[in-house]
């Protein structure tokens, strides 16, 4: 297989088409080698596009997911960034090399320890990988300037936006199978004195990816 090629008409025939037009991504998608972060049997699929099983239950997102979400939240070199969610740690490497720190938090401890070793592997040293469920908030290192929820929710819980800094951004996809729909949060002014945040959310695309474990519910009638 020519790597290279294949990696050319991922970014050109997926990323590019999905309106992931960022120069700067673009560039770091070719530069930060997807299939090292790949599990060896999948090795293969590393640019097809699909999601990848991780083992454990959970998988990596589909290639064009991940540049579309480096490119909506627009990241700085200066920002704080929360990842709720490692796998295999490969967007969190990409959030790295456009972001301050990475805190990423992982509910899987085997998944935790793949994704240490492959940031390791790629001496990516602005991360702290933690094992624990952050599935309804992770405020130990916040508030953040971004945050990245990696698994969809059906319900988003109210303590990732209060974990925003003002003018912190929010990705996260949320609903229920088989439509669910992409947000981008921002965080307009924090809760002060008590008086509650503001925020603005725009929907962004529609999509369907596998909730993260222990997702918030929603209130569900019984009869």
């Amino acid at each position: 297989m020519d790597l290279e090629q294949s990696r050319y008409n991922m970014v050109e025939q997926q990323i590019r088409t999905w309106d992931v037009l960022d120069q700067e991504i673009l560039q770091l998608l070719f530069e930060l080698r997807r299939e090292e972060f790949v599990p060896a049997a999948y090795r293969s699929l590393a640019f097809v596009d699909m999601e990848i099983p991780l083992g454990y239950g959970e998988v990596m997102l589909a290639p064009k997911v991940e540049a579309r979400i480096l490119q909506e939240l627009g990241i700085n070199n200066t920002d704080r960034i929360l990842e709720i969610g490692s796998g295999s740690g490969y967007l969190t490497a990409l959030l790295a090399k456009k972001g301050r720190f990475v805190h990423s938090v992982e509910i899987v401890p085997e998944l935790a320890a793949m994704a240490e070793k492959n940031l390791r592997n790629h001496e990516i040293t602005n991360v702290l990988v933690e094992s624990g469920d952050a599935a309804r908030g992770w405020v130990q290192h916040g508030p953040y300037d971004v945050i990245v929820l990696t698994g969809s929710t059906p319900v988003l819980p109210e303590g990732f936006q209060k974990s925003l800094k003002t003018g912190g951004r929010l990705f996260a996809v949320v609903g229920d199978p088989p439509v669910m729909q992409a947000l981008l949060v921002t965080c307009v002014a924090q809760e002060e004195n008590g008086r509650a945040g503001a925020y603005s959310t725009v929907g962004l695309f529609e999509t369907c990816i596998a909730p993260l474990r222990n997702a918030k519910q929603p209130e569900r009638f019984t009869f």
